[in-house]
């Protein structure tokens, strides 16, 4: 994960940190963080930040601004959500792929 935040990091400051880069990461790797000094640095300074998430759904949420979603007693996402999304289109592909056979 060091390695990761640290070429993000390095990335964006050669194209140009703005405040708005961030990186997100499961919570239960920040207590192993070991990061360079000037990195560091750019977090205290708001260049960029740092969200630790505990799952993967919070991640989609914040990302996409929808609901993840849950299965249903039936097996189905909740409509409307990413994950619901997600799985029609992998069904319309799945179709798609035994029409072509």
């Amino acid at each position: 994960m060091n390695e990761k935040i640290e070429g993000f990091f390095d990335v964006c400051r050669i194209k140009g940190l703005t405040g708005t880069q961030g990186v997100m990461m499961p919570e239960s790797n920040v207590e192993d963080l070991m990061l360079r000094e000037d990195v560091l640095e750019s977090r205290i300074g708001g260049e960029i930040s740092r969200l630790a998430r505990a799952k993967v759904e919070q991640g989609i949420e914040l990302l996409t601004g929808m609901a993840a979603g849950r299965k249903n007693g039936d097996g189905k996402f909740e409509p409307g959500t990413v994950l619901a999304l997600i799985d029609e289109r992998l069904h319309a592909m799945a179709h798609t792929m035994k029409e072509f056979e």
